[in-house]
């Protein structure tokens, strides 16, 4: 029975991803344009477009932090933030002084990777929440559960805290993209090496890296192995299959990679069901 689930859900996931699906769906109400936090400018362009994806409304430089009275925590990573800078530059044949553009870059941080920094508090609307018990089961149940905060203004895991950070539930579109956004948090805290000691997990190092979007394909399936679980799984699918097409064509479109990464969301749906599996060996 849990592998013709896991198989039902695998299959529909690898349906989904050749049919005209929607783009994802940020599951949460976020914040408003992305701009600085010294200089309350919103950025523009591409540097708009793409801070918008990491789902925070405030950025700021290392120096900025500093100025702030504050300053970034350590192992935090920073964002690249492009511009054009026009310079004189002289045409050696002819001796002519010409105005060219060259594009330069610094980096920013995300408001929430600085300490002792003062953050706007942004007042989103909230929405009646009413809680799935299936779902509060599966969650409950977990074992050596890392500890989850809410009130965030994302949804991530971190794995050098152990700790699932959330957005209020009462900002999520519905009930079941909240399950949904946490079950995928929920399945990273597994590859931990303190449960299933999964190297996408231990060893990812860089946003973006064939290892960080192998790792996001595993907790994504996991989490939508663990919404079938929870009888959510239709209310949830479709955004789920569009959020794995896009890690897969970071991946090149490697399709056989669903297989790959199904296997360990398995082991990750497995352990959060307190169906314990075993530590990957070393060098998976």
């Amino acid at each position: 029975m849990k592998k013709d689930m896991y198989s039902e859900i695998t299959d529909k996931i690898i349906g989904s991803l050749d049919k005209n699906i929607i783009p994802w769906n940020r599951p949460f109400i976020s914040q408003g344009m992305p701009k600085n936090l010294m200089t309350k400018k919103p950025y523009r362009g591409i540097n708009s477009i793409f801070l918008s994806l990491i789902g925070e409304e405030y950025f700021l430089t290392y120096k900025q932090a500093e100025l702030l009275g504050g300053h970034i925590k350590r192992g935090a990573h920073g964002i690249p933030i492009i511009f054009w800078k026009f310079i004189d530059v002289e045409d050696k044949e002819t001796g002519d002084i010409e105005t060219v553009p060259m594009l330069k870059y610094y980096t920013v941080f995300a408001a929430s990777d600085a300490e002792g920094v003062e953050v706007p508090v942004y007042q989103n609307p909230l929405n009646a929440f009413n809680p799935i018990e299936e779902a509060e089961k599966i969650i409950s149940n977990m074992p050596n559960m890392p500890e989850i905060e809410f009130d965030h203004i994302k949804a991530c895991y971190s794995k050098t805290n152990d700790k699932v950070y959330m957005p209020s539930k009462e900002l999520f579109i519905s009930e079941e993209e909240y399950y949904s956004t946490l079950f995928h948090e929920l399945a990273h805290s597994t590859g931990s090496e303190r449960r299933l000691n999964r190297k996408s997990l231990v060893d990812f190092s860089l946003f973006g890296s064939d290892v960080y979007s192998i790792e996001e394909l595993i907790a994504e399936i996991a989490g939508a192995f663990l919404c079938a679980a929870a009888g959510i799984a239709p209310k949830t699918i479709e955004n789920q299959a569009s959020y794995i097409r896009g890690w897969l064509n970071a991946l090149k479109g490697d399709a056989k990679m669903i297989i790959q990464a199904a296997g360990k969301a398995q082991k990750a749906a497995d352990y959060i069901l307190n169906r314990i599996a075993e530590p990957e060996p070393e060098g998976e």
